[in-house]
């Protein structure tokens, strides 16, 4: 499946705020979402710790479940290493970054982690209100409308 055309009309409906799983095809259109997120804060991450692939690795491995290559559970496993990166990081820039990245690819398996994506984003830039604001508007503008009260106000 590669874009919101394949997708079923009955798919596209609002998601329901108490459904925290979602169907697959929900799932992976919110996972392109995060994905675009989680690539402009993984500079953040990278910044303190450039050594550490676990975040990249996760992306790459939440772009080769919207491709089919991957399984879901192979995705959580690469999440969860993600969030040990984080638990590892002492920037709290790097450890939102990581978090947003974890949470981006926890998409695959669970819809509601999308809802953790711009609540790590903000706690990405301490002390710096405009980078932050300028950032959740640009992850607010960009998510499918249909998702915006699920994300944004469903929990």
């Amino acid at each position: 499946m590669s874009g919101i055309d394949e997708v079923e009309p009955e798919a596209r409906s609002t998601p329901d705020d108490a459904d925290l799983t979602l169907s697959e095809a929900d799932r992976r259109e919110l996972v392109a979402w995060t994905l675009a997120c989680a690539e402009r804060m993984l500079p953040l991450f990278l910044a303190e710790h450039p050594e550490d692939a676990r975040p990249r690795a996760a992306l790459d491995a939440a772009h080769a479940f919207l491709r089919g290559e991957m399984d879901i559970d192979d995705v959580r496993g690469w999440a969860f290493a993600c969030h040990a990166a984080a638990r590892e990081a002492t920037d709290a820039a790097a450890v939102a970054a990581a978090r947003v990245c974890g949470q981006a690819a926890g998409v695959a398996h669970m819809a509601a982690h999308a809802r953790q994506v711009p609540r790590h984003t903000a706690k990405a830039f301490p002390g710096d209100r405009e980078r932050r604001d300028e950032e959740l508007a640009w992850q607010r503008a960009q998510i499918p409308p249909r998702f915006d009260h699920y994300v944004y106000d469903g929990d």
